[in-house]
């Protein structure tokens, strides 16, 4: 059966009604809540940073390997070199043995040099790892207060915040799902969570603006949805202004002047 306009109104309204009770408890908790994922996003990015160092430790050690390995297979060559001069014919081949000789003993000195320069860095990541480590530890500290911190104000309105939810869950239902994006939009977009509001005092309840004359009466006659043209918003009523009951005024007594 469709609900009068009336009936999507009430609905908004209470719907409304527990987001904001639902508001309230949230704002005790302040920026805790945004600062804890913060930390719990920041201390991964250290075991990120961690593991990625660790990496660059095993590529290290990789190289390392591969360069012992190249010192091992030029003295084996160096050695059958050697073994070869002893046998030689001419100059020529002499000189030529010699040469392959001193190549591969420059290649045992570039692989060592390689081996020290992996080393260091080996070690300079190490430095950073103990340092990541240093910081990732103080700020689990900070974390772990903040949490406790949290929990312990959560703890303090958790019975309410189910309760609250609960009743939102079965608001929800009475909403049509068209105005329920709606609100949900204009709620995401309002900064203090008002997407339905009542016009008080010829303006808008979230934004301010003046309301015109003939807008109001649209709102009272409820109609239609009417939504407030500078922000968006949806008027549920117009809070009339109470009349103030005007004093009698006093009488002014007439003065004969004496003749």
């Amino acid at each position: 059966m469709e609900k009068s306009i009336v009936q999507k109104i009430e609905a908004l309204v209470k719907l409304q009604k527990i987001d904001s009770e639902l508001d309230e408890i949230k704002k005790v908790r302040g920026a805790l809540p945004e600062e804890v994922s913060d930390l719990e996003d920041e201390i991964e990015g250290y075991k990120t940073r961690i593991e990625k160092f660790e990496g660059e430790i095993g590529a290290q050690n990789e190289e390392i390997e591969s360069n012992k390995v190249a010192i091992n297979n030029a003295e084996k060559l160096i050695k059958k070199y050697e073994e070869q001069q002893m046998n030689v014919r001419n100059n020529r081949e002499y000189d030529a043995i010699t040469k392959e000789v001193e190549l591969q003993q420059l290649e045992i000195q570039i692989s060592e040099k390689r081996i020290k320069e992996a080393a260091a860095r080996i070690d300079a990541k190490k430095e950073e790892i103990e340092a990541t480590v240093e910081t990732q530890k103080e700020r689990q500290k900070d974390l772990e207060s903040k949490k406790k911190e949290l929990d312990n104000i959560v703890s303090e309105s958790e019975e309410e915040e189910k309760a609250l939810m609960a009743s939102r869950e079965k608001a929800t239902k009475n909403v049509e799902e068209r105005l329920y994006k709606s609100y949900q939009k204009i709620r995401k977009n309002a900064r203090n969570g008002l997407a339905v509001v009542n016009v008080k005092r010829n303006a808008c309840g979230g934004c301010f603006n003046v309301v015109p004359p003939q807008r109001q009466a649209e709102v009272r006659e409820k109609k239609k949805i009417i939504v407030c043209e500078h922000c968006g918003r949806i008027f549920a009523d117009v809070e009339d202004l109470p009349v103030e009951e005007e004093k009698p005024k006093k009488s002014r007594r007439t003065v004969k002047k004496r003749s």
